[in-house]
């Protein structure tokens, strides 16, 4: 059962204040096998059965990178217009949950692998809105914690809790925007079109099937308010979790009513994290944010650094496809169509993800066809592969940055 909050209105809202946003979106790879090890990523095994020492945490068990999770890293990077670093390494970030065996997660903090990019995102009347990316990193997803005896499913009021490490150390790209500033009344919106997009991007580039509604992408909303005329950004809140792109839309506008009602009553922002609830479209307080400090990361030691060679990396960018907004646009000119017509898909179709270009186009589009043809189809299961890279067993003191072998 949810609480019940006083909140402004969204009119009165946005007359006071300037809304500013920040998305983090976690995207599980279709890899085989998970970052650091042998393990199979196989939905749907029985608990606790797709484990080892290496992804339990056990002492002397040593992590290997999974080389196509780093190059599943590098498309995402290239496709958001970002650099790709010449040397990026891991870094162990400390917190402490029943969820995270190791009491630590494999991820990176200051040297990402891909940075300084951008997205630009379509509205609902064709407005198109650049959000701008800060970096997009590797990192090890948690298990998962199955809280019983409650009515919410969550921890408060259950009697126990279960725990299934089978998703422990399955590999994330985590997406962080910068400061999205500038949206106005349509920051809501736009928190939505970038996570739909970046959906179709995912899809297209055959990484991940970004399925929302089973945790294979999901979204950090952040969000603050400033009075108009002020710099300085207010304190935000982080909703968590977010599963679905109706959800992240209204997450943001509960958010900025909630603020805003706070603030006016003479009252302090609290930076926290926060639950949506997708039953009233309300959040509740979770837990105190911390801050990276807090964290206490420090370089991965038993990981060498890696070093995409640059002739792989431009090998990546000539193997993209086309970008989803792009082909819409095209295929919206060539047929002399509305951009509506040529909508965002859905669901991810069976197919090989053969050129859309290899097709005749006709003149107009049929008028059943506008609905489907629009979006390159994505399998629905993608390769799943693993190439480990070196580990620190096969390696001997002050051996060089890993980089893929030559072709």
């Amino acid at each position: 059962m949810t609480t019940t909050t006083d909140l402004e209105s969204y009119e009165d809202a946005l007359a006071s204040y300037d809304p500013v946003m920040g998305l983090e979106v976690h995207v599980e790879l279709g890899t085989k096998t998970k970052m650091f090890c042998g393990c199979s990523t196989e939905l749907g095994a029985e608990p606790n059965s797709q484990t080892c020492p290496t992804c339990l945490g056990m002492p002397g068990a040593l992590p290997v990178v999974n080389a196509i999770g780093v190059e599943s890293a590098i498309k995402i990077g290239l496709a958001l217009n970002c650099e790709i670093a010449e040397w990026c390494r891991f870094a162990r970030k400390n917190y402490f949950y029943p969820d995270m065996p190791k009491n630590f997660q494999t991820s990176q903090y200051d040297e990402p692998i891909a940075f300084d990019g951008y997205l630009d995102v379509q509205l609902e009347d064709g407005e198109t809105f650049r959000v701008q990316i800060e970096r997009a990193h590797m990192e090890e997803d948690t298990g998962k914690s199955l809280h019983v005896g409650g009515a919410t499913g969550r921890i408060h009021g259950a009697s126990h809790s279960l725990l299934d490490y089978n998703r422990a150390g399955i590999p994330l790209i985590e997406i962080v925007t910068k400061p999205i500033e500038g949206a106005g009344e349509r920051a809501p919106e736009v928190a939505k079109a970038y996570v739909a997009e970046l959906r179709e991007l995912i899809r297209a580039l055959g990484v991940s099937e970004a399925r929302m509604e089973q945790g294979q992408m999901r979204c950090d909303v952040n969000l603050s308010l400033r009075p108009h005329g002020r710099e300085k950004f207010g304190t935000r809140s982080e909703t968590k979790n977010v599963n679905s792109l109706r959800s992240v839309e209204r997450a943001a506008r509960y958010e900025i009513q909630r603020h805003a009602a706070v603030l006016n009553s003479g009252g302090t922002i609290i930076q926290e994290t926060r639950h949506f609830h997708e039953d009233t479209g309300s959040t509740t307080s979770g837990r105190v944010k911390e801050e990276a400090e807090d964290y206490r990361y420090f370089p991965e030691p038993d990981l060498v650094p890696v070093a995409p060679s640059r002739a792989w990396v431009e090998e990546i960018r000539s193997g993209l496809p086309e970008q989803p907004l792009a082909r819409r646009n095209r295929l919206s000119e060539e047929w002399g169509s509305p951009p509506s017509t040529c909508s965002r898909s859905s669901t991810p179709v069976p197919s090989t993800r053969s050129s859309p270009r290899s097709t005749p186009v006709p003149t107009r589009p049929p008028p059943a066809s506008g609905g489907w043809v629009n979006s390159p189809a994505a399998p629905t299961s993608p390769a799943r592969r693993s190439t480990s890279c070196p580990s620190r067993r096969s390696r001997s003191p002050g051996s060089p940055p890993w980089s893929p072998p030559a072709t």
